[in-house]
């Protein structure tokens, strides 16, 4: 036997017809809701300035027991310096670095080192 099963959204403030579904976080919190265009257009020019000005946590996941945790990259990760810019100053300072692939930890390190050295003077 053949079913067909239509899904039909709500917009959440009007109760019309609703054009999509719209993920949105705050204070840790993930939220839905479904709007209409109109509304959801409004809720992007509400949360545009702000979105403007604000830093990219990363994307929520959800883990395998249904809670939801976040992907957001560490900060020591996010700060990572360019690998470019790295293997340039580390052939200059005579380190051997390949063209591809990781930096060593050792120069990294000397990389860091140098950095909050020129920071200071």
């Amino acid at each position: 036997m053949a079913r067909k099963v239509i899904t039909t959204l709500v917009c959440d403030v009007t109760g019309a017809e609703a054009a999509e579904t719209i993920n949105f976080g705050i204070d840790g919190k993930m939220y839905e809701i479904d709007l209409a265009e109109n509304h959801a257009g409004i809720l992007r020019d509400i949360l545009g300035d702000y979105v403007e000005v604000a830093r990219r946590a990363g994307k929520l996941t959800t883990t395998s027991t249904g809670s939801r945790r976040s992907a957001a990259v560490s900060g020591e990760r996010a700060r990572r310096p360019d690998l470019s810019e790295v293997r340039a100053w580390a052939r200059q300072e005579g380190y051997s670095v390949s063209a591809r692939g990781r930096v060593s930890a050792e120069v990294l390190t000397a990389f860091d080192e140098r950095s909050k050295l020129a920071a200071v003077g």
